[in-house]
């Protein structure tokens, strides 16, 4: 396996484990928030605490989950060339893409986040709700840290594409002669 192809796998499996965790969460989100609607409309009851935690829980799902959605190919994309694209093509546009937007941004949101997170934990700032759920410095940790790992996921999809760019395509066997062993022409294809 190339060395890209490699480095590309190891970051995807951050991704897919994080994706699993928050798959869990978002239970345990779902959870929290019909407990906060029993108590509401079952009790005449409530508690700030649950609707902070699933919050809490909603931020980070949403921050957390960037990179698994760019891993999984779920993320927003203008597909009306994209799809008819060859492979080669699209790994040429996932490439600039990835150094041009992505990258930068995920630097850029880093970079504008740092001081924002850090007064955030020199007053280790709490919920403004009486009765709520402290730890908002945490929370806002979430800004650096998805980025930083929507980054990661930005550099694994760099690596797929230029494997797939330093591919040498062979031309496929002329119908007139006996097939030789299958060739690998694609990332996925060599990585299997």
């Amino acid at each position: 396996m190339p060395p890209l192809a490699r480095i590309a796998r190891q970051l995807d499996r951050l991704a897919t484990a994080a994706g699993s965790l928050l798959g869990w969460l978002t239970l345990v989100m779902v959870l929290l928030q019909s407990a906060v609607v029993l108590l509401r409309y079952g009790f005449d009851g409530g508690s700030v605490a649950l609707q902070d935690a699933v919050l809490y829980l909603h931020g980070a799902v949403l921050m957390l989950g960037l990179a698994y959605a760019l891993q999984a190919d779920a993320h927003v994309r203008v597909d009306v060339f994209y799809r008819r694209m060859s492979p080669r093509s699209r790994a040429w546009v996932n490439a600039v893409g990835t150094l041009v937007f992505l990258l930068p941004l995920c630097a850029f949101i880093i970079l504008g986040s740092w001081h924002f997170t850090a007064a955030s934990w020199a007053v280790r700032e709490s919920s403004s709700s009486a009765g709520g759920l402290p730890g908002i410095y945490l929370l806002k940790s979430l800004i650096p840290l998805s980025a930083l790992t929507l980054g990661l996921q930005g550099i694994a999809q760099l690596c797929r594409s230029l494997a797939e760019l330093m591919l040498v395509e062979t031309p496929p066997p002329a119908a007139d002669t006996p097939a030789s062993a299958p060739q690998a022409n694609t990332v996925e294809e060599l990585s299997a």
